[in-house]
């Protein structure tokens, strides 16, 4: 079958599209297609990752000691295939659009002690060593700011860093 790929779709030669959920940039597939397993996707153990529609799944860096949770940011394809191969955590960047290995400039690196994926596969945590701050203000967590009511059916942030 003859495909063209555009952005985040592929279109075959009937014009019909199909979500690219599980290649990277160079097309390669390298995860197991939701759609194709025999088992529910809550009881499988082949590991199919689901991407967002713009490539994305949203994933969550805890700390290995302690379970304290550290960052949300996003992985595609490539990044989850970086950090599984490497062992050391990669994301996409939404605001420049490109892959960022954590602590690529400022040394805060993020080891993967283990990689998991929730039930339905459209969310992953990544439990890390980290190595200094987790968060770009230079606090340990970018979690650092508790939400209260403030009691008159509002809300205000307490920080708690």
């Amino acid at each position: 079958m003859t495909e063209e790929k555009t952005g985040n779709r592929t279109v075959n030669k009937t014009g019909n599209e199909t979500e690219n959920k599980t290649r990277t940039g160079t097309g390669e597939t390298i995860f197991a297609d939701a759609g194709a397993l025999g088992d529910p996707i809550e009881e499988t153990a082949a590991f199919a990752p689901r991407f967002n529609a713009d490539g994305l799944i949203p994933a969550v860096a805890t700390d290995a000691g302690d379970g304290r949770l550290l960052m949300l940011a996003y992985m595609n394809a490539d990044a989850l295939k970086r950090t599984i191969e490497t062992g050391e955590a990669w994301y996409w960047s939404r605001s420049r659009g490109s892959l960022w290995r954590k602590g690529e400039t400022s040394g805060h690196t993020q080891q993967v002690v283990a990689l998991r994926v929730d039930c339905d596969q459209d969310a992953v945590e990544l439990v890390v060593e980290q190595a200094g701050p987790a968060c770009h203000t230079a606090r340990r967590s970018c979690f650092y700011r508790e939400v209260r009511p403030d009691g008159n059916g509002g809300a205000v942030l307490a920080f708690t860093d």
